[in-house]
């Protein structure tokens, strides 16, 4: 190539690489919150034990953990997903650059502002939030101008966008606790960021893509996706926060067990055990097995609450959702993505699928540290919680500088 040639073809600068797609930048700010979302839990449970000096919080701590799983991490994973693939799915426009910028500069604003405070003061978290809420809401807007002019839009659509709102409703009601100090506050962002935002996306999402990625993968393949399986979820989730929210507990069984079955049941449709012929999809259906054990764990704490008196499984099911099924699908799903929109092979290599490994090493390592007493359990926290660092840091340093380099096969976006 001459130096004319080299002048009038210059490579992109950093910007216009970084935010030619949503993904990009939301999945890189999703890198970084999974390395320091476990940075500071871990750093915790270290103080908890007396390894290192305790952290002066402004908020307590199990409150900044639940606030930066269910509102701080996952999010951004999601929203650069879905700003994706709203217009594929339905057909409609392209979301608008501007659009994502502005809900991603928002949302990591409110981010670094929010760990600022956390160390500060509760002022500062309060203001995070409200940045954190403009982004979530810029966001928003996004989706649905591109849902309101989409000529396709489908049941799955529809939910996410409730979904989606349900989770903004959980930051006002987080800040809501924050100004106010109160734990029931609290306690009703938690149910409603678990049960009504992040349960019902990640569902949502596996419900429409397995099955399409499985047909895609696997030979003679015929494609199973339940229409009876988003209402009914709708219905469990809706039932389970609300019997928690009321401290009715024990009945929870009764929203638990039919959204156990109904998971367990779409493992087997969608054919578990042939996904491993196509290690990038069995990470899909790897992580969606764990709603179908989460749940079962779930069913089985309510049934001991109301036979027993006695609640002997603790956070148990709580970590087989959160790290099994909703990290699990982050490390399958963002690495798919990443793959297919950076012009590479849709194939996980040896490290990705150590991470996805390591995911599932953590979830079971925390699961089992619940049944132990203090001294032993809290070790196995702390090496779950090692083991989730290590697995993002190997994921950040294989992936992450794909968004900030140009599409290999000279593509756009």
């Amino acid at each position: 190539m001459s130096p004319s040639d080299t002048s009038a073809n210059p490579e992109p600068g950093f910007w216009p690489v970084f935010s030619a797609a949503p993904h990009r930048m939301m999945f890189l700010a999703g890198a970084v919150q999974t390395v320091l979302v476990m940075l500071f839990w871990l750093a915790e449970l270290l103080g908890r034990a007396g390894w290192l000096p305790a952290l002066p919080l402004a908020l307590p701590s199990t409150w900044a953990h639940v606030f930066l799983m269910l509102f701080g991490l996952f999010p951004f994973f999601i929203f650069g997903f879905l700003l994706t693939v709203y217009p594929r799915w339905m057909g409609g426009p392209v979301v608008p650059a501007s659009r994502y910028v502005a809900a991603f500069r928002f949302l990591v604003a409110g981010m670094i502002l929010f760990y600022a405070g956390l160390f500060t003061s509760r002022i500062v978290v309060a203001v995070a939030l409200v940045l954190q809420l403009i982004g979530w809401g810029a966001a928003l807007h996004a989706l649905f101008a591109v849902f309101r002019q989409a000529p396709k839009r489908g049941p799955h659509e529809r939910l996410l966008n409730l979904a989606l709102a349900a989770g903004a409703l959980g930051i006002l009601c987080f800040l809501v606790g924050v100004v106010t100090q109160s734990p029931p506050a609290f306690t009703v962002a938690r149910e409603i960021g678990l049960w009504l935002f992040l349960v019902p996306v990640v569902f949502l999402v596996a419900h429409r893509m397995i099955p399409f990625f499985s047909q895609s993968a696997l030979m003679n393949y015929l494609m199973v996706r339940p229409a009876w399986g988003p209402p009914l979820m709708v219905v469990c989730v809706v039932g389970h926060a609300a019997l928690e929210i009321a401290g009715w507990s024990a009945w929870r069984f009764l929203a638990d067990a039919p959204l156990a079955a109904a998971a367990l049941h779409h493992s087997w449709v969608w054919q578990f055990r042939r996904s491993f012929h196509a290690r990038l999809l069995a990470m899909l259906h790897i992580a969606f097995l764990w709603l179908g054990i989460g749940m079962t764990l779930y069913a089985a704490q309510s049934l001991t609450l109301l036979i027993a008196g006695t609640d002997y499984l603790g956070r148990a099911p709580l970590h087989a959702l959160g790290i099994g099924f909703f990290t699990g699908m982050v490390v399958a799903m963002a690495s798919r993505v990443t793959l297919g929109h950076s012009g590479r092979a849709l194939e996980a290599n040896d490290l990705t699928w150590r991470v996805l490994f390591g995911v599932n090493i953590a979830a079971v390592l925390r699961i089992v540290a619940e049944f132990l007493p203090g001294g032993v359990g809290g070790i196995l926290n702390a090496l779950a919680a090692a083991v989730w660092l290590l697995s993002f840091l190997l994921w950040a340093w294989l992936y992450a500088p794909m968004y900030l380099r140009p599409r290999i096969d000279r593509q756009p976006g």
